[in-house]
């Protein structure tokens, strides 16, 4: 047995189905599209046609963080596009769907490597010159799990 409980740790999708994935592909995309709701672990299962807590386990198998930390990174994805674009620390706060500024702040500082208002209020210049594309994927904040 091993210190998970007695489950052996699962390799990402090995032995995910291809309905399973399908499912939690159409989680993945409620949290892309709907961030700014008030978005829970139940409501992501439902979704997924799962119970949350088989959910939470699938969803880090296939995409190695667990649904929150996924939603958490997605909100601090556009705060940081919003914050580039002036929008004030708290206004994006709200804007993403954070409901308490103090978590938001914590929660961008790790992910980042600096506060919000930091980041707000130096230049970037070099990220406003990309193609937006370019600019989601290599100014994706780093997830945690």
């Amino acid at each position: 047995m091993s210190a998970h409980g007695g489950y052996a740790r699962r390799v990402a999708s090995e032995d995910q189905s291809p309905e399973t994935l399908k499912h939690l592909r159409r989680a993945r995309d409620l949290m892309d599209r709907e961030y700014a709701e008030p978005l829970d672990v139940p409501t992501m299962a439902a979704k997924a046609f799962m119970s949350a807590a088989h959910f939470s386990r699938e969803f880090k198998v296939a995409y190695g963080e667990t649904p929150y930390a996924y939603l958490m990174t997605r909100r601090i994805e556009r705060a940081m596009a919003l914050l580039r674009d002036g929008m004030s620390v708290t206004d994006a706060c709200t804007a993403v769907g954070a409901t308490s500024l103090g978590s938001f702040s914590s929660t961008f500082t790790r992910l980042v490597g600096e506060t919000p208002s930091s980041y707000r209020s130096r230049p970037h210049e070099a990220v406003e010159a990309m193609p937006s594309c370019m600019a989601m994927v290599l100014t994706r904040p780093t997830p945690f799990g």
